[in-house]
């Protein structure tokens, strides 16, 4: 029972994720976010794949902003973005 929870948990963690992405694109907020989706488009990612690379870059800066117990740090989030489609190293 608990490994289903925790896919649950997983799986609403990826769909809120990819919505806070959703909702940066619709804003032009930041402005790395449509400038990351363009060039990922660019060299070939379908649009799914792309939002999903960034969500796990938000995903590693929001496990980051925690494990140190810091304020988002939006100029690494946007760093990383930049560095798409190279993944962050996963802590």
């Amino acid at each position: 029972m608990s490994n289903e929870i925790e896919q649950d948990d997983e799986a609403f963690a990826e769909a809120t994720l990819i919505q806070a992405i959703e909702n940066q694109l619709e804003a032009g907020e930041p402005a790395a976010a449509q400038a990351t989706l363009n060039k990922l488009t660019l060299v070939g990612y379908e649009r799914e794949e792309s939002v999903q690379m960034m969500a796990l870059a938000l995903a590693h800066e929001i496990r980051r902003m925690l494990a140190e117990d810091r304020p988002f740090d939006g100029a690494a989030y946007e760093a990383l973005l930049r560095n798409l489609p190279e993944l962050p190293e996963q802590a």
